[in-house]
């Protein structure tokens, strides 16, 4: 059986997860949006797991501090890649 995740379940899950910081740091919308130098709107439709920009949701993982592990995620899934090329 195929584990299948779509792409609405992972904006759904980082909205989740961006919602979730914002509250913990005791931040309203309008806040983080300024933080950001975004919108208060912007932060509302990624919250609500609408077509984040790229931009976006990487000024939201600097913010809360977890660009480093997208970046090792990205790194090591790259030399994965490297490592299984073929030598001929």
């Amino acid at each position: 059986m195929l584990d299948f995740i779509t792409i609405k379940e992972v904006k759904n899950n980082i909205g989740s997860w961006c919602r979730e910081m914002r509250k913990a740091e005791n931040l309203t919308k309008q806040e983080l949006a300024e933080e950001l130098e975004l919108s208060r709107f912007t932060i509302a439709k990624l919250e609500n797991g609408d077509n984040p920009t790229l931009e976006t949701l990487l000024k939201v993982l600097q913010y809360f501090d977890e660009m480093k592990s997208l970046n090792q995620f990205v790194a090591d899934k790259t030399k994965n890649l490297n490592d299984n090329q073929s030598l001929y």
